[in-house]
């Protein structure tokens, strides 16, 4: 019999698989999804598009078509290269192995994207937790000490941030990066870009180690699977290099490019967004006990009391939310919310008063 433990490495046996609960049959408001389809007369458009993909070739590496829409579309400065992606995961998991040199460290403030912890375990690499300020915002002095203390390799910043949905301050991220200097590269992660107010992708000529990433997951498109990011033109070169081949299939890169063409659909969508997170979070705001954190993305963090029993109530009324009490002590009693729709909010809101009252 194979020996899992003679092959597997330790750290690896000791993690659980990431998961993702079963949604059948439930309002779905835990993964930060645009919850509007495309127009009908825009889907149609779509599939004649698909049906003429050569889906006997592979891809053509370069990508060069969808990286200039990608660069006039979605505002990357002209002369930054542009590394793509299978979401966003895979250039964190990209960047991991580019930077995996014994010793070398990972930082990022916590709670944070998981998967900034966990692709620095599967790279080998030490990850270092900053702990946030009680009211959910960045810690800038020990986010500095620990540079100096630790000198990271790869520093991640989630602007803004999963799952707090907090917006840090510009000047901090300006300062971090500068003490980071020539030692480290700086991620500034903006995968909800499109519900935040300001952006450091056009900064980053400003910086030589700072990468801006990026994904179109969160904009609509969740479903192609497709990260980006721009920075430093030598260290793309290098990303570039542990990208696998044809890491982006033709069905994404042609469904990508045909709905960058017409961006503004989803420009109009993120806007509603923004516009139903600011009623809800008025909303939310005027529930009794129940405490709402300032968000610049497509979600809202709550916190409660008795947090596992209005979960487990709202999965009575089939709605489904994220629970992210255990992730971090700063999260005690703490629900995460997809936006969504002004009728599946109605839904939320309603399940959630009858959840806050009953016993």
């Amino acid at each position: 019999m194979v020996s899992i433990t003679d092959i597997i490495r330790p750290e690896i046996s000791s993690l659980a698989a990431y998961h993702v609960p079963d949604a059948a049959g439930l309002l779905k408001l835990d993964a930060m999804e645009n919850p509007y389809l495309l127009p009908a007369e825009m889907q149609q458009a779509l599939a004649q598009h698909l049906a003429q993909v050569a889906l006997n070739r592979y891809p053509v590496p370069s990508y060069s078509s969808l990286k200039q829409l990608i660069a006039d579309k979605l505002g990357v400065p002209a002369d930054r290269e542009i590394v793509l992606g299978n979401g966003s995961d895979e250039l964190i998991a990209m960047i991991s192995v580019a930077c995996a040199k014994p010793g070398a460290k990972v930082l990022a403030p916590v709670p944070g994207f998981v998967m900034y912890a966990m692709s620095a375990k599967f790279a080998s690499l030490e990850f270092i937790g900053v702990p946030l300020q009680a009211d959910l915002t960045l810690d800038t002095a020990a986010m500095l000490a620990a540079i100096r203390t630790h000198r990271p390799a790869i520093t991640y910043l989630a602007y803004p941030n999963n799952p707090t949905g907090t917006l840090y301050d510009a000047d901090d991220i300006v300062a971090i990066t500068h003490a980071v200097g020539d030692s480290g590269v700086v991620v500034v992660d903006e995968a909800y870009q499109p519900f935040a107010p300001s952006s450091f992708m056009p900064r980053l000529t400003e910086f030589n180690n700072l990468v801006v990433m990026r994904t179109v997951s969160k904009l609509g498109l969740a479903g192609i699977r497709l990260g980006y990011m721009a920075g430093n033109n030598a260290l793309m070169h290098e990303f570039e290099k542990v990208r696998p081949p044809y890491n982006i299939n033709v069905l994404t890169q042609a469904a990508a490019e045909f709905v960058l063409q017409r961006v503004e659909v989803l420009d109009a969508q993120a806007a509603e967004l923004r516009a139903q997170r600011s009623q809800l979070a008025m909303a939310l705001s005027a529930l009794p006990g129940v405490q709402v954190f300032p968000s610049a993305a497509n979600f809202l963090l709550i916190r409660v009391a008795n947090a596992e029993q209005v979960f487990a109530k709202l999965l009575d009324h089939k709605i489904l939310v994220k629970n992210v009490g255990k992730m971090h002590s700063l999260l005690e009693n703490c629900l995460r919310i997809t936006v969504s729709t002004q009728e599946e909010n109605a839904l939320f809101m309603a399940a959630l008063a009858a959840s806050l009252t009953s016993k």
